[in-house]
């Protein structure tokens, strides 16, 4: 299944019940836009680089040109824009409270069985005396994506790569299906 359609399934589910007046199932429609756009643009990239040289091409573009995608598309549409995980290759990425209880509830989730694909935690909350509305989706690990985040399935080479741009990398031993991370999305909401 193509991950644009993948996106748009899974945020179709529910979402949190609002805790303020503002207008959810916009924010959802308009949530689900961008987070396919930065899915939609990251993946074109990675099957781009994958397609030019491999692990080691697409090693650079998470480096380098996904922080830049995250930046154009959370200016162009108004929204923060992110990744983060429970096993992280670049600290920058580290979560914050909402997203940090969002991964554990995933990981809680996928232990009895849930996939991956189908995790979302999205509502209003009020963070530094702002409305935020929030919106994280798992990202599953799928076959191409094993080539750096699996275990064995990782080459001596793409090892070595992923040593020289991340350093402190723990993103790593995932299986197929598994949750190997998050997209996460914020904007500024008003009554």
């Amino acid at each position: 299944m193509k991950r644009g359609l993948f996106l748009a399934a899974a945020l179709g589910l529910a979402l949190a019940t609002p805790a303020f007046g503002a207008d959810v199932e916009a924010l959802k429609a308009g949530g689900k836009d961008v987070m396919m756009k930065f899915g939609g643009a990251l993946k074109g990239e990675l099957e781009a680089a994958m397609k030019a040289g491999g692990p080691l091409e697409a090693i650079p573009v998470c480096n380098e040109k996904a922080p830049a995608i995250a930046h154009d598309i959370s200016a162009a549409e108004g929204w923060n824009v992110g990744r983060s995980s429970h096993k992280l290759r670049n600290p920058h990425n580290a979560p914050d409270a909402f997203t940090k209880a969002a991964i554990e509830d995933f990981l809680a989730r996928q232990e009895k069985g849930e996939s991956a694909d189908t995790m979302v935690k999205a509502g209003i909350v009020e963070e530094d005396g702002k409305k935020l509305f929030r919106l994280v989706k798992a990202i599953p690990t799928g076959e191409v994506c094993l080539n750096c985040h699996g275990g064995a399935e990782v080459k001596a080479e793409t090892a070595e790569m992923l040593a020289k741009y991340y350093p402190e990398d723990q993103a790593r031993g995932f299986t197929l299906g598994q949750m190997r991370g998050v997209f996460t999305l914020s904007r500024e909401v008003t009554d």
